[in-house]
């Protein structure tokens, strides 16, 4: 048995019970798990880690007493590059790996601070510390082995769209739709192998943590968690920063300029074009908010009204 009661969080619990039967057989081994981990590797499993949405996350000490989190993934077929992307950067930018087991998922990381997203309430300090997060990340080498090149990810995003916005009673306008497909009918052809970079895939400023002391790899301060890992565009992850702020674009006394000053802020920051980090973000915001929902998370419905604010601005 672990050496504490595994319990995860009501996020994890949905995404697993969503997931069919690998899933649920994933939380009912659990418990089990973590115990082998714990013999395996040496170390004792703590308290979990508030806000793990596709996985099993907890406070560890290894043998030595030094501090680590151990984390074991959802059996999910777009989580199977992250040990890949943790282990090529070496600590470049991303959290340090100690251990790790792909069969399972698993993995013991360095312990880290708060999120940026704890740290920095202001927009252009966030995206300050993001983008010089990811051109450090954007170094990690791209291979033949690097999966979902950009033509791939712009159409995955546009079947979730035209499947999910049928199947929960067009929670959005129809002109929002046919924008989000256009632009990923635009980003898909705009591909180019040449020009992609190994993206973390998802850093926004939740998956941005702070380190414990200062480190190479870190200059500034923060390392990146939980990649999705591979090849595209650079202004795909940019797109995917752009994605986010739903809180402050509802705010805003003009939401879509409030948006496309965040736009700007981060094409200049990395010096890549506005337009396409515009495009992915859009299309990123429509496919996030109707996917989501397929998990019963009515927070997508807040991404999808903001959508609506920026339409006719092409």
């Amino acid at each position: 048995m672990p050496t504490r009661p595994v319990t995860v969080s009501p996020a994890t619990r949905s995404r697993a019970e969503h997931s069919g039967e690998p899933g649920r057989r994933w939380l009912t081994e659990l418990p089990d798990l973590v115990a082998a981990y714990e013999a395996r590797w040496t170390i004792t499993v703590t308290d979990p880690l508030p806000g793990a949405g596709e996985g099993y996350v907890a406070r560890a000490k290894r043998e030595d007493g030094t501090p680590a989190v151990f984390k074991l993934n959802l059996p999910l077929d777009y989580r199977r590059s992250q040990i890949d992307v943790l282990e090529q950067a070496r600590g470049n930018a991303y959290a340090e790996v100690y251990a790790a087991d792909r069969h399972d998922q698993a993995l013991l990381l360095e312990a880290l601070g708060p999120t940026l997203a704890d740290t920095e309430p202001e927009p252009e300090h966030r995206i300050a510390v993001l983008t010089t997060l990811l051109t450090q990340a954007w170094t990690v080498p791209v291979d033949e082995t690097t999966l979902w090149f950009g033509e791939r990810k712009a159409n995955d995003l546009a079947e979730i769209i035209e499947r999910n916005w049928r199947t929960y009673g067009k929670p959005c306008s129809a002109a929002v739709v046919d924008l989000a497909l256009r632009y990923a009918e635009r980003r898909a052809a705009a591909h180019d192998p040449d020009r992609c970079v190994y993206a973390h895939g998802d850093p926004h400023a939740g998956n941005a943590l702070r380190v414990e002391r200062p480190r190479p790899g870190a200059a500034s301060g923060y390392v990146f968690i939980d990649p999705d890992g591979g090849a595209i565009e650079p202004a795909y992850d940019l797109g995917v920063i752009l994605r986010d702020w739903d809180g402050e674009i509802a705010a805003a006394p003009d939401p879509a300029a409030f948006t496309r000053g965040l736009c700007s802020q981060l094409a200049t920051a990395t010096g890549v074009d506005p337009q396409a980090i515009w495009e992915w973000g859009f299309l990123e915001r429509v496919a996030t908010g109707l996917w989501v929902l397929e998990f019963g998370q009515a927070w997508g419905l807040e991404k999808l009204a903001n959508a609506e604010h920026l339409i006719g601005t092409d």
